[in-house]
């Protein structure tokens, strides 16, 4: 619901005789507006929630429901807890009011009508798959009407990834954004990550960067392979690649006339051996091909590195936090499930193997004290491929940094709005208000056609009968997202909390049995 006329009046008249800001000037002010985990630090303040896909080279179209990923950050819901904040939540579609009653029962601590009348909920009434930031942009007066809901001295922006549409938006609202500046975004390409974990001495793949044509390329894969002559699999990447789209693989057995041995080819035959077989590739995404795989590259750059081999291997990722008072800080650690692929993200489980756990949070801390060093502030996660050399004996290798929140962050994100807690970084664990920890697993990928045509009001209705709701107390059950998904493409996002990861393993599964009996 929206602030009154009032409220409105105030928030025109703070603006009147005021030169818009620039983005730096804008940036600056994100200091003194700060709350980070204080959330009841005396003060008003204002949020504007723009979920927004807004990812170079991520084909909106490509993902079912898309859409409804912009439910992921109602976690934000649990910021009104404080009772002088406001929230503003965009949307490119309405969302059902049976999801909106669900996150905020999930708010403890305040009673829900009480946080229902400082959150206003817009929408630019918009499916097209594009960026939400860009619609928005795209309709002046929904701007205005976000305007004049907050106060540009108090408010600032957040978004589920930054651009230079985000970087607009918070020039069209004068108002501060808490992302990364879009001028930083190259750290976290493919090449920039790369360039960034030698700088934080860390351990990642052999391989070149900064590649923009099928020369260079090649000369990249027969330069790795002559110095590491056992590889038999290489990765090209290109920079702005997500979630596995934009990567692929190229076989090196089937080059064997050419491999490096003493009186065998040269490096020029290698390399032109290798310049044809490119046009051969095996793309992650089905849809890509070599021609606009290589226009591509040659637009934005690349990255060849070896593929990492290993009978055990696991996928883990940290997420970071660089405050805007420059305070680094993890805020956990996850095992990433992977398709078949070994590349599409499915789901996550946390916490990451007590095996590497701690490990990776040193390595990813060492690279987010080199990103603060360039200027960045918000979310980061730092992706590592591990590979088991002996038991209980790892290896990990740094693959790549995201500059935003991830599949990984929402479901933490739910349980601390949910059960409270708090994650311990000495042990990598979460811990609930009972002093023990709990462990979950979630995915976005919890699918069926026979889900089709279930609506939110239904799919709680399912959770309650089958007793698989989250319960505060307990701190276990499930947690569910991405509800307004499934009537139409029969896919929901669940979270299931429990005491050790068996028992959340299990509750995953009670949740998919549950869904499936109700379907007979």
């Amino acid at each position: 619901m929206a602030q009154g006329g009032e409220g409105r009046r105030r928030a025109v008249s703070a603006r009147q005789g005021k030169r818009p800001v620039g983005f730096k000037a804008l940036q600056a002010e994100l200091v003194t507006r700060w709350r980070g985990d204080d959330a009841f630090r005396p003060g008003t303040r204002d949020i504007v929630v723009v979920p927004s896909l807004s990812l170079n080279s991520f084909h909106l179209q490509s993902v079912k429901g898309v859409i409804h990923y912009e439910e992921r950050m109602l976690f934000t819901l649990g910021l009104l807890r404080h009772p002088d904040v406001r929230l503003v939540y965009v949307t490119s579609q309405p969302l059902h009011p049976a999801v909106v009653d669900y996150h905020l029962a999930l708010v403890g601590g305040v009673a829900s009508a009480h946080a229902r009348s400082r959150l206003t909920l817009l929408s630019t009434y918009d499916s097209a798959p594009e960026s939400l930031s860009r619609k928005v942009l795209a309709r002046p007066r929904l701007i205005e009407r976000i305007r004049q809901v907050i106060h540009p001295e108090r408010a600032h922006l957040t978004s589920f990834a930054v651009s230079e549409a985000e970087r607009a938006l918070a020039e069209a609202l004068q108002i501060p954004l808490y992302g990364v500046d879009p001028d930083l975004l190259w750290l976290g390409t493919k090449s920039g990550s790369r360039e960034i974990f030698r700088a934080a001495g860390i351990s990642l793949p052999p391989g070149s960067e900064r590649l923009r044509s099928q020369t260079e390329v090649a000369e990249a894969v027969a330069a790795l392979w002559e110095e590491h002559p056992r590889t038999r699999k290489v990765m090209v990447k290109l920079d702005d690649g997500f979630s596995g789209d934009g990567n692929a693989t190229l076989c090196l057995q089937e080059l064997r006339h050419v491999r490096p041995r003493r009186g065998g080819a040269t490096h020029r035959e290698r390399a032109q051996a290798i310049s044809e077989a490119l046009e051969r590739l095996t793309f992650v995404s089905a849809n890509e091909t070599w021609p606009r795989f290589l226009a591509t590259l040659e637009r934005t750059g690349g990255v060849v590195e070896s593929y990492v081999e290993g009978e055990r291997k696991e996928s883990p990722s940290v997420q970071l936090r660089i405050d805007p008072l420059g305070r680094l800080a993890v805020m956990s650690t996850h095992d990433q499930q992977l398709a078949v692929d070994g590349q599409t993200y499915l789901g996550c489980r946390f916490p990451a193997n007590e095996a590497y756990r701690a490990s990776i949070q040193r390595d990813a801390l060492k690279v987010g004290a080199v990103l603060r060093e360039h200027g960045v502030v918000g979310r980061v996660a730092v992706d590592f491929v591990t590979v088991e050399q002996r038991p209980g004996k790892w290896r990990h290798y740094a693959i790549e940094i995201n500059l935003r929140m991830t599949g990984t962050t929402h479901p933490f994100m739910l349980l601390k709005l949910a059960g409270g807690g708090r994650y311990d970084a000495r042990s990598g664990l979460f811990i609930a208000r009972d002093g023990a920890p709990r462990y979950y697993v979630s995915t976005d990928n919890l699918m069926a056609p026979s889900y089709q045509g279930l609506l939110p009001p239904d799919l709680l209705d399912i959770a309650a009968r089958h007793r698989l709701h989250f319960d505060p107390a307990l701190t276990t059950g499930s947690l569910f997202h991405l509800l307004g998904a499934t009537s139409q493409f029969g896919k929901l996002g669940m979270t299931s909390v429990g005491r050790t990861a068996e028992e959340a393993l299990s509750g995953a599964e009670a949740v998919r049995a549950a869904l499936d009996a109700e379907q007979r």
